[in-house]
């Protein structure tokens, strides 16, 4: 099994205190990520912005969140069996949960780099695989988490505070 971390250096502290305690959220939305879907994909993405945007949230936070679930809810349809997304929105933060069902990522740190991609033709045909997903992720997030291993399924956690400066 592989672990990947990233902790925007302003939010270590309070996301690791976060993430020990996972406080009960206030807004609940779970959605199911069909594999190879590319119609229905983005929903999720979309129902989550749509609530953040209900609440308040600042735009630049909104587009942040909307690229990060987005890029992760692509990743999932393209590369995965299928999965899930949970979405946890709290005052001062959103938590999501990505699991998807294998095959795994051989190698996260090669994954994370741009440019890198495990997409087959069909998918670079169709547009996508471009190998910008995780770190389109990782620059939108303020906290990434990942665990895989090469044939299992892959848990990705995001965490996007909601102050406008980073």
């Amino acid at each position: 099994m592989a672990e990947y971390w990233f902790f925007h250096p302003k939010f270590e502290v309070k996301a690791r205190a976060f993430l020990a305690e996972l406080p009960e959220p206030e807004v609940v939305h779970n959605f199911q990520i069909e594999k190879l879907d590319f119609v229905s994909a983005g929903t999720a993405s979309s129902q989550i912005k749509l609530a953040l945007k209900r609440l308040g949230v600042a735009g630049e936070i909104l587009r942040r969140c909307a690229i990060a679930t987005y890029e992760a809810e692509i990743n999932v349809t393209a590369h995965s069996c299928g999965g899930t997304v949970n979405s946890n929105i709290y005052p001062d933060c959103i938590y999501l949960q990505f699991q998807d069902e294998g095959p795994g990522l051989e190698d996260i740190e090669q994954c994370m780099t741009p440019g890198f991609s495990t997409a087959d033709d069909s998918i670079r045909e169709m547009g996508f695989g471009a190998g910008l997903g995780l770190p389109n992720i990782k620059k939108n997030s303020d906290v990434l988490h990942i665990i895989s291993e090469k044939g299992k399924n892959t848990l990705l956690e995001i965490i996007i505070y909601f102050e406008a400066d980073r």
